[in-house]
């Protein structure tokens, strides 16, 4: 991810890194944000009812991350509202435009990171992945990334080589898994 990130254009990397924590879909739901959906003060972005796949509003509270992540947003807007006299709605933009497609882009710097074939719709994947192995209650998770169904959820949370190890080592240290303690 980090490797993806680097090679990314500079207007690019912070779009990658909200949908990475909040798996909420680019072309729909990060790309068209605007500031009047963020408040910085109550600690948490919101997405409007009707403008989501399911038509259901949301509102994902501010990680440490996220926060970081849209003061410096915030400041490259102001700075550019500043020098242009003139305001800038969108929270992700090229220079004051919105940003439609950076597909291209994506691809590229997954093939530069040295993982080509990634697409943007893994990281709406990871992030429940990593909303899952935090202990988040599955329900909550779902409300965070807009599933609304259990089955469409667990499509999204897949279990890899690294869960089994995990697993496994679990088992090995967990003393109702012993085989001297079963009869």
């Amino acid at each position: 991810f980090l490797a993806v990130v680097e090679n990314l254009p500079a207007e690019t990397q912070s779009v990658v890194k909200f949908a990475y924590v909040t798996g909420w879909r680019i072309d729909s739901e990060v790309l068209p944000l605007q500031w009047r959906q963020v408040d910085l003060a109550g600690g948490e972005v919101r997405l409007d009812p009707g403008k989501t796949k399911n038509g259901e509003g949301r509102t994902f509270p501010l990680t440490r991350e996220l926060r970081e992540l849209l003061e410096q947003r915030r400041a490259v807007t102001d700075q550019l509202q500043r020098g242009r006299g003139r305001v800038c709605p969108w929270v992700f933009h090229r220079d004051g435009a919105p940003i439609r497609s950076f597909r291209g882009a994506f691809r590229s710097a997954c093939l530069a990171a040295g993982c080509p074939g990634r697409l943007l719709h893994d990281l709406r994947r990871t992030a429940v992945r990593i909303l899952v192995r935090a202990a988040v209650p599955g329900r909550v998770a779902m409300q965070l990334t807009g599933h609304r169904t259990r089955s469409v959820f667990e499509r999204y949370n897949i279990v890899s080589a690294g869960d089994l190890l995990d697993t496994a080592r679990r088992l090995d240290t967990s003393p109702h898994a012993s085989g001297g303690s079963r009869r």
